[in-house]
């Protein structure tokens, strides 16, 4: 792995998504530059898309506020973009002749970083 002068990373915990339904959009930002990512995220058809933008934008922050010198978003490149999986939330919607049926509410921890090229 490349080693980077300025490193700066956002964390968000339990986000009411699958894993496996962010990770889905996640991979498609890895390596990109802050303003492709951004533009890709855009345009993207899906509800997590919307979560990582924000995620997005407060790991560019951090990394804004680490620096004193004034950054192009254009040479601010993902390094790292996992999700990894959360607790389950476990309902249960009552069925037929008595029975209960269990519903699985899943969530997951998102974490992205950012360096300068």
């Amino acid at each position: 792995m490349k080693e980077y002068k300025l490193k700066a990373h956002a964390i968000t915990k339990y986000i009411r998504i699958s894993d496996y339904k962010s990770r889905r959009v996640l991979k498609q930002i890895q390596g990109k530059s802050y303003q492709e990512a951004r533009i890709i995220l855009e345009f993207m058809p899906y509800k997590a898309s919307k979560i990582i933008i924000k995620i997005l934008e407060s790991a560019l922050n951090n990394i804004l506020q680490k620096t004193t010198k004034t950054l192009e978003k254009k040479d601010i490149v993902i390094i790292e973009a996992f999700a990894n999986k959360g607790p389950i939330l476990k309902r249960f919607q009552p069925r037929a002749q008595g029975r209960a049926f269990s519903i699985h509410k899943p969530t997951c921890h998102i974490k992205i970083t950012l360096a300068i090229k």
